[in-house]
C-alpha cells in the first residue's frame, strides 16, 4: 500500500481526541465569532435603521453604485434566495433600486437611491465604532482581516474542487 507523505500540518496535529475539542475547532471559533459580531454591529447600526445583511449590501454599492444582483450576490456570498427577498425590503426602504437589464431582462441591475447615498454619511461612524469594540489594536485588526481573507479564499478553493 502506497500511503501519501505527511503535509507539514499533519505531523504536528496532536491526538484525535484532543482535537475532537470544541475549542479546538476552527470552525466553531468563527462560528461563534461571526455570531458576535453580527450582535455587536446591531446597536450600532439601529439608529441607521439598517440590519447587518442590508449594511453590507450598502458597503458593495457604496464602493460600485449599480451592480447585478449576481455580482452582489458573489461579493456578499449569499445565493439568490436570500439575496432577493433583502433586496426588496431595502427598495421599500427607498435605499436602492431593482432594475431589468436593457440587453438582457434577466439580469436585475441594483443602483442606490439618493437616500441610499445619503445614508453613507451618516454610516461613516460604524466601522471605527465595531474597531474599538473589539478590543483589539488596529494592526491586528489588519493582519486577522487578512488572515481571514485567505482562509476563506483557501477554502472556496477547496469547495469548488469538491463541487
Amino acid at each position: 500500500m502506497v500511503t501519501k507523505p505527511l503535509r507539514p500540518i499533519e505531523q504536528s496535529l496532536p491526538d484525535a481526541r484532543t482535537l475532537q475539542r470544541l475549542d479546538r475547532q476552527l470552525c466553531f471559533a468563527l462560528y461563534s465569532s461571526s455570531l458576535l459580531m453580527t450582535k455587536l454591529y446591531k446597536p450600532v447600526l439601529a439608529p441607521l435603521g439598517l440590519t447587518y445583511p442590508q449594511y453590507l449590501v450598502l458597503l458593495v454599492l457604496w464602493e460600485t453604485d449599480r451592480v447585478m444582483v449576481s455580482e452582489l450576490g458573489e461579493r456578499l456570498f449569499l445565493d439568490s434566495g436570500t439575496l432577493t427577498p433583502l433586496l426588496k425590503r431595502m427598495e421599500t426602504a427607498g435605499l436602492l433600486t431593482r432594475t431589468r437589464a436593457v440587453d438582457d431582462e434577466r439580469r436585475v441591475i441594483v443602483g442606490l437611491t439618493a437616500a441610499g447615498r445619503a445614508l453613507r454619511r451618516k454610516a461613516e461612524g460604524v466601522p471605527i465604532a465595531v474597531a474599538c469594540a473589539t478590543g483589539c489594536e488596529l494592526d491586528e485588526l489588519t493582519a486577522l482581516t487578512a488572515q481571514l481573507q485567505a482562509l476563506r479564499a483557501n477554502v472556496a478553493d477547496q469547495v469548488a474542487l469538491a463541487a
